[in-house]
């Protein structure tokens, strides 16, 4: 039985295309700054933060120019025009240190290996260090320090090895009297330093990402809850338009039972209204198994209104809140001309504003305030600050209260303002318009018998 053949064998030269490959990515690296030239801290809450990392890029740079050319001219003997050239060019670049950092190095890794050819046509003495003399080592230190907070882990490696190199070469073209610790001092301690500020960058990057993650959590968070309130509203308001198709669907199929004489086409058209009335409340029902969610069933008490705040406010009372209800008599028996969705909403949102007060004020005197005026309902919650200093019973809310009544005054058309109190309390008020009054109908005449 003949086996299929292996898969080609790998390509002999694919260890070094890697390498080439892995060189390219180095290069691109060190040729290009992984961040946009905005300054170290740009970002931070206080002015004085954001200006910190100039106030240390100047004091630097003050320093070290002058320093770096004292030591060139005294210790090791440089001219010093040629010393104040090889000052500036080491020194003065550090400026860019609070914003371009890459470009910096680019500026003063090669003045520093200039600087130490020039040295080594000058007598060296005992005392001396070489390549590196020793505010060429401090000052570079700095510079990997800033560039571990700024650049990325393949941008580092790159400018550690290029420092590593460069010092291993002049350690050998350097005469056997030199004294070339610095060649390996400057490595270690770069070494050291890059970590630090790439630990310390990368820890600010998740910090920033996990912040921006938090957000997008929240809206999302923000956006189900909001979705799932419009669902509950949803059922609730199916109930309501549910019972009207279905008093219509009776009175069209009862018609030319209740009405005499009523002609061929008169019939048929009644059994047709019934008829889509039927249709509606089947297509109704349909609409709410796909809101409801899975396992999930219809409430099957009749929807609150009106009628029952007085209990709501009076279940309150019992549970610990000194709550006051102002209710107009008519809207409390149910003769008010309010609609059934607006009713049904003006309960939900006291409802939801005193489980708030229980929440969030335990204890605190509450006022509740049901009108209608001027062709609108107005519903009205003020409750005061808790008596005393107290947790709130819940430290973290749902978010579905606030967030309900909106929609809820929303879909009736209506206006919502809440917001805290000077005093420390906080107010609810709810604005839905109502329909028109009826105007009286004429009394039939009187008919003799």
């Amino acid at each position: 039985m003949s086996t299929s053949p292996a898969g080609p064998p790998p390509p002999a030269d694919g260890l070094l295309s890697a390498a080439r490959r892995n060189l390219r990515e180095l290069a691109h690296g060190l040729s290009h700054a992984s961040h946009p030239s905005t300054p170290l801290l740009a970002e931070a809450p206080k002015r004085w933060q954001r200006l910190l990392p100039y106030v240390v890029v100047l004091a630097l740079t003050a320093t070290f120019i002058p320093v770096t050319i004292n030591v060139l001219t005294s210790q090791y003997g440089v001219p010093g025009a040629l010393a104040g050239a090889l000052g500036v060019a080491q020194a003065a670049p550090l400026l860019m240190l609070a914003h371009r950092p890459l470009q910096a190095w680019w500026i003063i890794f090669p003045a520093d290996i200039a600087g130490a050819l020039v040295l080594l046509a000058h007598p060296d003495e005992r005392h001396d260090v070489w390549p590196w003399t020793a505010p060429v080592l401090v000052a570079y230190l700095f510079l990997l320090l800033a560039l571990g907070l700024r650049e990325t882990r393949r941008t580092l490696v790159g400018v550690w090895a290029a420092t590593a190199v460069a010092g291993a070469v002049l350690h050998l073209i350097a005469p056997a009297d030199r004294n070339t610790g610095s060649a390996l001092l400057l490595p270690i301690l770069g070494a050291v330093l890059l970590v630090i500020g790439g630990a310390v960058r990368e820890r600010s990057e998740a910090t920033r990402r996990l912040a921006e993650q938090e957000t997008i959590s929240e809206a999302e968070r923000a956006r189900r809850t909001l979705l799932e309130e419009r669902t509950r509203i949803a059922r609730e308001l199916h109930d309501v338009v549910a019972h009207h198709m279905s008093v219509i669907t009776v009175q069209a199929d009862s018609a030319p039972y209740r009405i005499s004489g009523l002609s061929e086409p008169a019939q048929e058209e009644f059994a047709s209204i019934a008829a889509a009335a039927r249709e509606s409340l089947g297509e109704m029902r349909r609409l709410l198994s796909v809101l409801r969610s899975d396992g999930t069933e219809g409430d099957r008490a009749p929807q609150p209104g009106l009628d029952r705040l007085q209990q709501l406010v009076e279940a309150t009372v019992r549970a610990g809140l000194p709550a006051e209800l102002s209710l107009a008599s008519e809207l409390a028996a149910g003769r008010g001309e309010v609609p059934p969705a607006v009713d049904l909403s003006a309960y939900r949102i006291v409802q939801e504003a005193l489980a708030n007060v229980v929440r969030h004020a335990p204890g605190a005197r509450t006022q509740v305030s049901v009108r209608a005026a001027a062709g609108h309902l107005n519903v009205l919650v003020v409750n005061g600050p808790a008596p005393k200093p107290a947790a709130p019973l819940e430290s973290a809310g749902t978010g579905h209260g606030l967030v309900g009544m909106r929609e809820r005054v929303r879909l009736t058309g209506g206006t919502l303002d809440t917001g805290p109190l000077p005093d420390g309390g906080f107010r609810v008020a709810a604005r839905m318009p109502l329909p028109p009054a009826k105007s009286p109908s004429a009394p039939p005449p009187s008919e003799d018998l």
